[in-house]
């Protein structure tokens, strides 16, 4: 008997068409385990998954369209995220910076009152 190694994955169109061979009568279980060299229990599962309708393009679709949605939602709580700092950043314009014509300080409000009892500024 041979090795076949590591666990092998089929897909799910193969699986299908080697369903629907076997059960139009192209090829029958025998001939479909030496040609594929598959064992007799994978097929009868296939088979089985296949009379049910559980064996279909759909699974495969639904996952892809499972992540596709996903990626959707997590780049819809970015473009949200990013809207709301832009509409931060257009409501409270940057103060001027030092290089800007004239003085400008942080802190704003009256001049200070000088101190009469001798103190230097």
């Amino acid at each position: 008997m041979t090795s076949r190694g590591p666990y092998r994955r089929h897909s799910t169109p193969f699986k299908l068409q080697l369903c629907q061979d076997i059960r139009s009568g192209i090829i029958g279980r025998r001939d479909a385990q030496r040609s594929h060299n598959i064992s007799a229990n994978l097929i009868q599962l296939w088979l089985t998954q296949f009379d049910r309708g559980e064996l279909t393009g759909e699974e495969a679709e639904a996952s892809v369209i499972a992540g596709y949605e996903t990626r959707i939602a997590a780049l819809e709580r970015k473009v949200g995220q990013l809207t709301m700092e832009l509409d931060l950043v257009k409501k409270n314009p940057r103060m001027p910076t030092a290089n800007a014509s004239g003085t400008s300080f942080v802190i704003s409000g009256p001049a200070p009152a000088p101190s009469g009892w001798g103190a230097k500024p």
